[in-house]
């Protein structure tokens, strides 16, 4: 059996150890209402979907008619048995604490905190204070784009996350309040105490960090302070569908990719696996009866709404995850479920299991390297779920050089202040104590910046360089405005230009120089125009743009 990271984090398995076992897990009271996600089947009416959810014991808060999905609170211990049962439903997902959930999510990277060695990768003179530590924004040519296409206001990319921090100010300026919303209200168990009245905060605010982090790298504003993203010009739409701990339920997900579809957004980031299975299998052997019915409600309530957004418009871009596992051959599964009860051991089978959203339909899935172009030892890869490549950091990398072991090997990005404090990043005088991060106040307004590694850290660059591609060749979006284009097309330039890397020699990727054991071994299939590691190529700005 592989010792494996859970998706989305860049962490030790010493400290995934500490989280997921030897826990406690309390029973649910037969009082105590638990909110689900449930999931209708094909063809069944909203009438007898309700009815088969009160049948159950459940009470129907709100519906997702789009794609057949409701959120339901019951206080029946047996809810999601009866909801398996039902002829009427697929299942039911929990979306609040049944026993034991460990308070930091699994799903999303934490900041680096490595101390800076040696040198970083070779820097440029570019137009924001910081940009000459965004190696990923070179590898990429957004740099060489912008003399083509900085990007259209008119263009909207959603970054369905923990929130987006638009006081920062290389987000605020390209900010849109308007189109923004949050689908994931505080849940106090996993969260903490609620920061507002009503649990629901304020669309601009960002209390977990990943989402100011991502969409930064897609969208920050090229004003002459803190960084550039790869698409400065384009507008941004907070999508909260996660936890300020990180996690990413069905009911706020389904309900962001729905809102997203109606509203127009033109591309639609996804650094996040929902929880709580890092695999949804159809029906694992090693499931019991209501947690197969549960994966099977995940899997169709995810691939709906995938394909709802896809049909409105939407361009869909996500990171394939952080196990460091091949995706066309997954091993065991140790950290699902990862909320509500222990994990335990399931062996994955490739042709009935799936992480989603980046083995949905339509999804555009994204690999992470290093700044030599290395895969990240920790990135997901194989040639049935990947799309590209793109920068997501790779500390270890350059080994043998004065670059390897660095902080500097991974991306920079925004981040909200109140959490680097909380951290202990930054004082309360507002000066970093770490060196992994940066203040800028050349504006006269300050913005913070941290480094993160993690295919979370790749999705944004590709999607971009998506957002360029529909500035550049979309076209007026009549009923809605802005701009819009088929993603279709959009995914098919992005393959075309991108740059085309070949496998290493020899294929077989060893980690070990870099202090890994054999687990992280890949071996890297298909030639080089297209393979596992880099899958259509590198994702390439310029050449994306019309650039030669």
């Amino acid at each position: 059996m592989r010792r494996r990271l859970t998706a989305g984090a860049v962490a030790t398995a010493t400290s995934l150890a500490a989280l997921l076992v030897g826990l406690p897990t309390a029973p649910a009271s037969a009082a105590t209402a638990i909110e689900y996600t449930v999931v209708a089947g094909d063809g069944i009416s909203t009438s007898d979907a309700i009815a088969a959810i009160t049948a159950a014991g459940g009470t129907v808060l709100s519906t997702n008619t789009a794609v057949g999905t409701y959120k339901v609170t019951s206080s029946a211990v047996d809810f999601k048995a009866r909801a398996a049962r039902s002829d009427a439903l697929i299942g039911a997902s929990a979306s609040r604490a049944i026993g034991y959930a460990p308070k930091v999510s699994p799903a999303v990277e934490q900041p680096v905190t490595e101390a800076l060695h040696g040198r970083g990768p070779n820097g440029a003179t570019t137009p924001d204070p910081l940009d000459d530590k965004l190696w990923g924004l070179r590898m990429v040519k957004a740099d060489k784009a912008r003399a083509i296409e900085k990007g259209e206001r008119g263009v909207t990319v959603g970054v369905l996350d923990t929130g987006l921090d638009a006081s920062n100010p290389d987000l605020a300026p390209n900010f849109s309040t308007r189109l923004s919303r949050n689908f994931a209200p505080d849940l106090v168990d996993i969260d903490g105490a609620c920061e507002v009245e009503g649990c629901v905060d304020p669309v601009g605010t960002d209390d977990g960090g990943h989402g100011t982090h991502v969409a930064g790298t897609i969208a920050a504003a090229a004003n002459g302070s803190g960084v550039s993203g790869v698409a400065p010009n384009v507008t941004l739409v907070e999508l909260k569908g996660g936890q300020d701990s990180g996690y990413f339920f069905l009911d706020p997900v389904v309900n962001a990719l729905t809102y997203a579809g109606d509203a127009g957004i033109d591309v639609v980031n996804m650094s996040f696996y929902v929880d709580p299975w890092l695999y949804n299998c159809k029906a694992n052997p090693a499931d019991a009866p209501e947690a197969q019915a549960e994966q099977q409600a995940i899997i169709t309530g995810m691939k709906r709404a995938l394909n709802y957004a896809h049909s409105h418009g939407v361009t869909l871009v996500g990171a394939l995850g952080n196990q460091h596992d091949n995706l066309n051959d997954p091993q065991e599964d140790v950290s699902s479920p990862d909320y509500g009860s222990d994990p335990y051991q399931r062996t994955i089978d490739n042709s009935t299991c799936f992480t989603l959203p980046a083995e949905g339909p339509h999804v555009i899935g994204v690999s992470a390297v290093g700044p030599s172009k290395s895969k990240s030892q920790y990135s997901n890869y194989g040639t049935e779920q990947i799309g590209v490549a793109a920068p997501g950091g790779f500390t270890r990398d350059f080994f043998g050089t004065p670059q390897y072991n660095n902080a500097a090997n991974n991306i920079l990005s925004t981040y909200p202040l109140k959490v680097l404090q909380a951290s202990g990043a930054v004082d309360a005088a507002g000066n970093p104590v770490s060196p992994t991060v940066f203040k800028d106040c050349t504006s006269g307004t300050c913005g913070y910046y941290t480094y993160l590694a993690g295919t979370s850290m790749a999705s944004p660059h590709a999607a971009g360089v998506a957002a360029l591609i529909v500035s550049r060749y979309g076209h007026h979006d009549w009923w809605r405005g802005g701009l819009t284009m088929n993603p279709d097309l959009v995914e098919a330039q992005l393959y075309r230009t991108a740059e085309k890397t070949a496998c290493p020699e020899p294929r077989l990727r060893s980690y070990a120089n870099e202090g890994y054991t054999a687990e992280f071994d890949a071996y890297c299939a298909g030639p080089k125009a297209f393979n596992g590691f880099y899958g259509h190529g590198i994702v390439d700005a310029y050449k994306a743009v019309g650039g030669r």
